[in-house]
């Protein structure tokens, strides 16, 4: 079965509450054949930097141990010590012949760096697998992707698809995490695409 483009979000939390509507919705998620969840985990830092993982699903501990190295290969992160590791590498490896890109050297991501002391983040994994015709119709073309990037909600009210004050709203939430104490903000590379910047034309 054809893969289609995979998406590691990272979202943070001040006072995390993984168990309600957060897990029901990635458990919605997972009976939809356009997003598919792969793989989810929390990941809660103390004050002094000590992660703690715990996994995002109803899964068995065994099917959670399994799923979870995707995760944890991806970022860096052993699960259940060096067996984890060695489990993470096994299983990072069988993504990678799937069609899962990892960071290269030069523009990687230190996930686990970027999460706040004292808070939480929850990693995601997506399979958007609505874009596997759409991806293979551009391969076909000749086409590649130049970048990708989620807009913010105050560029979209230049274009009407929202109001003044919902952008508001919006981009108040999501910078929440962003403006507490200590918080690390997200590399732009990872969060969204940066426009060109228009020339301007001289008389």
């Amino acid at each position: 079965m054809a893969i289609g483009p995979v998406q590691l979000l990272v979202l943070g939390f001040t006072h995390p509450d993984f168990h309600g509507e957060i897990i029901a919705e990635l458990e919605r998620l997972r009976e939809s054949d356009t997003v598919r969840v792969i793989d989810s985990l929390a990941v809660y830092k103390d004050a002094e930097g000590e992660i703690e993982v715990e996994h995002l699903s109803n899964l068995t501990q065994e099917e959670a141990v399994e799923l979870g190295s995707k995760v944890a290969a991806l970022i860096g992160l052993g699960i259940e010590g060096e067996k984890g590791l060695e489990e993470g590498a096994e299983i990072g490896a069988e993504a990678a012949s799937e069609g899962v890109e990892f960071f290269s050297e030069e523009d990687a991501w230190d996930v686990l760096e970027e999460i706040p002391n004292d808070s939480a983040a929850a990693l995601v994994l997506l399979e958007h697998h609505w874009a596997v015709p759409l991806r293979d119709a551009i391969a076909r073309a000749g086409g590649f992707r130049i970048g990708e990037g989620f807009i913010s909600p105050l560029d979209l009210v230049a274009i009407g698809l929202l109001t003044a004050e919902e952008a508001r709203e919006m981009h108040a939430r999501e910078t929440e995490m962003a403006v507490a104490p200590g918080a690390a903000r997200m590399p732009q590379q990872r969060q969204e695409t940066t426009m060109p910047e228009k020339t301007k034309t001289e008389a």
